[in-house]
Order: structure tokens, then sequence, then C-alpha cells
């Protein structure tokens, strides 16, 4: 996103620190544990299975949900907001658009509601729309992984589901590449990713073309009792960026949700005609 260029930090980004306990000595040790501010206590203790094989086992789900969400239709509804300092909005872009197929079949996204956009601060990116996109539904895909360093954490409970916890980071940035950075909570028995917390890198950090990104933290849920689809995105911060030559800085209160609905699998239709004339295909 820019300030007219700008840049982006998560006043309310959850917070994620921990604390090492010290362990006991001889028969009273006890498993090692730490605190983390967004979902309790933190298991750091080494896991039953290996970390590797934990991570191959995620991402080859990861590739899952990828192809998955792929044969899906859903309605995607985003509002970015400008918050004044009494806390009202003061600007606001909002776009409703379905994720869709045309009659070939082929994925596109289809514009419902899409008033002219209100913000007078900040404006939104080519990245902004591409993170929109592909980046706040991020896939840990096995086709991806080799391209991060994805290290264990520990286990922790999302509500009631048991989670490994992976802090992940891009080896290497190439230009006009987007990458995730932060950290996933994986579902301990499916092996998909249910929340994500971190951001989309890289940054523009040049003066008057900053083009920096706000952190976020998207869920998922089970939406066809099979695969996580992401359900919800949110971030909210203030927006620090240096301005042009001669101006001074400024900093912009911003407020982002995403909203993904109506997930519905998408099912082509087979005709099969001989010689003009309709045939049934054959039964399973």
């Amino acid at each position: 996103m820019k300030k007219m260029r700008i840049r982006w930090t998560l006043a309310l980004l959850l917070a994620v620190a921990w604390a090492l306990a010290a362990a006991a000595q001889g028969k009273d040790s006890f498993t090692p544990m730490a605190l983390d501010a967004g979902f309790g206590r933190m298991d750091i203790s080494e896991p039953a299975v290996p970390p590797e094989q934990i991570i191959k086992q995620f991402a080859a789900k990861e590739s899952e949900f990828g192809r998955a969400l792929n044969h899906y239709t859903y309605r995607r509804v985003v509002r970015v907001q400008e918050i004044g300092d009494d806390n009202k909005v003061t600007g606001e872009y909002y776009q409703v658009d379905d994720v869709i197929f045309d009659s070939a079949g082929k994925r596109t996204e289809k514009t419902v509601y899409a008033p002219e956009s209100s913000l007078h601060q900040v404006m939104m990116s080519p990245s902004d729309f591409q993170d929109i996109q592909h980046g706040y539904n991020f896939a840990l895909a096995a086709e991806d992984i080799a391209q991060y360093d994805v290290k264990y954490v520990g286990r922790q409970k999302v509500d009631e589901i048991d989670t490994y916890v992976f802090d992940v980071s891009p080896k290497i940035i190439e230009k006009k590449h987007r990458y995730f950075s932060g950290r996933v909570w994986v579902d301990a028995e499916d092996f998909e990713i249910v929340v994500t917390n971190g951001r989309m890198v890289p940054d523009d950090t040049r003066k008057g073309n900053e083009d920096l990104h706000a952190p976020f933290m998207t869920w998922r849920q089970q939406v066809d009792g099979d695969n996580w689809f992401p359900v919800y995105s949110k971030g909210e911060g203030i927006l620090h960026f240096a301005g042009g030559k001669g101006y001074m800085g400024q900093d912009v209160h911003l407020r982002q949700t995403i909203k993904y609905t109506d997930y519905k699998q998408f099912g082509a239709t087979m005709k099969i005609t001989y010689e003009g004339q309709d045939v049934a295909p054959p039964k399973q």
C-alpha cells in the first residue's frame, strides 16, 4: 500500500513472545513450557515426531489445500479503513468480489460491489491487490517450501485444536516476488495451516516511494468437512511513512479486514455425443 506512499506497523498484531522455563532436575523434571500472549501456554519440548517429518507432511497437505481451493468458488469482501484520533472512520476502500469460473472453466474474479474509495491519506498499490488475491490465504506448499526457512517452535492449542507451531521466513528475496514471513499454526491431526500470522515481503522503503505492507492474521476453518479454507483476515495498526524531500513524515491509523464466504465446489458436467446423438457416460 502506498501513501500516496506508506508503511504499516500493526499495533494490534498478535504478540508472540515466549520465555523458556527452567527445567527441574532428576525425577521431578517437567516438560518445558512457554507463554504466548495470543493462544496461551506453549509446549516447547521436542515433538514425538521429528519436525522435519511434520514439515514434510503439512507441506504435502498444503499442496492439496491449494489444489482444492482452485476448484472452489467463493466471495471475498475487502475493507480498508483510515481511522481518526476519535476512533471514527475517516476514509474507506471497500470491494466485494466473487472468485468464480467463466464459461470455459477458467478461474476469474467478478466485482459485485465497489463504491468509490474515500481513502485520502493512502492508496492501494498493485502489490496490495496481489497480496489480497494470493498472500493472505498463504499456503506453504511442498513445491514452495524450499524457498523458506521453517523452524519448529512448539505445540499449542488454538481454541480446542492441537497445533504444531512454526516460524517461517524466506531464504532469499527475489525481485518482483512476494513472500510470507511470520508464524503458522498447523493442525496436529489434519496437518493443514489453521492460523497464519505475519506479513508479506519485501517492502519498498525508499523515501517518497514507500510501498510497505501490513502484518496480518488469517484464520481458516473446515468448510467442507475436509479442507481448511481461509475465512477471515485482520490487521490494524499505525502506518509510518517518511514523505518526500522537504516533507515531514506522517502517521496514519489503518484497519483492514478480509472475509471469505460462500464456498462452493465447482463442478463441470460432461456431455458425450456420437454421430450427433447424446450418449450417456458409462456407469462407474
